[in-house]
């Protein structure tokens, strides 16, 4: 069978090469007469692995020098607790709730703190990006929350949010080296690896070093930033297979022009997919042109039974994983950096077809 293209929200497509140099290096990683997935944490082999893989992501990233990378398990729904645990100072902190993983990082801070939102976009089942100002987040909240890029709704934040003097902290899962970010604005970023980095186990926290070492006295070791940071993600055994296949993608990404060049290919294949979308007149976009999503188009034809059925024709012409999220319902190609544009115009050109079919 011949690979199919691959529309998963996450786990996602990985770039082919990198997979090709998984399978080659599977069973003997550089001479070492091991696997990466055989090897210990604290080998000499696997210590070059993870420093050059840290290196990579922050030459890719332009991470500055005051910003420590940690890498670490649990996915990105854990730093829901760990972000509050460790830069709640005060016991106040600002939230804006954009989707549906926004909403559950603001659930989770209220446990440990006054956790306050403090814009939504929820009145619309969350088609759109809520403004925020600086006049809006309280003076005493130690840090603001977003959540950049929403999966499920096909949204993005159009540009960094003004926090004034704030601390930002943002969930960038789904759009992490889709584009180039400046990390200066942001206090900590945290990232989920299974979209667009590497394979679900790893999760990414960029945090300024002036915000660790207040974490409360309660944080669970393994959630405790100091203490990761202090030990360089190696306080206990790190995700080590997905920490390798991350660094190939990281190299991947800087040979091929690094995260302008990637932002340039995923304009380019966002618009095949919108603007055919946009003259459509069975398909329906559901986020707002303005904030739409590079990394996740989500669209209807209004009729449920019929986006069942496209669904269904789609994933028997090889283009898999298509369905909306079960909360929403409706389509969700997510195009992330390794899609391919063919694989975008081979899903404009089934749409056509569909259309015109069943319109």
């Amino acid at each position: 069978m011949s690979r199919i293209y691959n529309f998963s929200a996450g786990p996602s497509m990985l770039p082919l090469e990198v997979l090709e140099q998984c399978a080659a290096e599977m069973t003997d990683y550089k001479g070492s007469g091991m696997s990466v997935m055989e090897m210990s944490h604290r080998s000499p082999v696997y210590d070059a692995i993870i420093k050059e893989t840290e290196a990579d992501f922050r030459k890719l990233m332009n991470i500055p020098d005051n910003y420590k990378v940690l890498f670490l398990q649990g996915g990105a729904s854990t730093q829901f607790a760990a972000v509050p645990l460790n830069l709640m100072k005060t016991g106040k902190a600002d939230y804006v709730v954009s989707g549906q993983f926004s909403k559950k990082a603001f659930k989770e801070a209220q446990k440990y703190g006054d956790a306050k939102c403090i814009a939504s976009s929820e009145d619309r089942t969350f088609a759109y990006i809520p403004e925020i100002t600086p006049d809006m987040v309280r003076e005493d909240a130690d840090y603001v929350h977003v959540c950049y890029n929403n999966t499920i709704f096909g949204t993005k934040y159009p540009e960094v949010p003004n926090v004034g003097d704030k601390v930002l902290v943002a969930d960038m899962s789904s759009c992490i080296t889709s584009e180039p970010v400046d990390v200066t604005k942001f206090g900590c970023i945290y990232a989920g690896a299974q979209k667009n980095m590497a394979p679900a186990g790893l999760t990414v926290v960029i945090i300024r070093e002036d915000l660790l070492g207040t974490e409360k006295e309660f944080t669970p070791v393994m959630l405790n930033y100091k203490e990761m940071a202090e030990n360089d993600s190696m306080y206990n055994t790190p995700p080590c297979y997905a920490i390798y296949v991350a660094g190939l993608v990281y190299k991947w990404a800087l040979k091929n022009g690094g995260l302008e060049a990637m932002k340039k290919r995923n304009e380019e294949k966002a618009a095949i997919l919108y603007d055919y979308i946009d003259s459509s007149k069975l398909f329906k976009a559901t986020a707002d042109k303005k904030c739409r999503s590079m990394m996740n188009v989500c669209f209807v034809t209004g009729d449920a039974d019929l986006d069942k059925k496209f669904c269904k024709e789609a994933e028997a012409a090889g283009l898999s994983n298509l369905k909306g999220h079960r909360s929403v319902g409706g389509m969700r190609a997510s195009i992330y950096n390794a899609m391919p544009k063919e694989g975008v115009e081979a899903l404009v050109a089934f749409m056509k077809k569909f259309e015109a079919e069943n319109a």
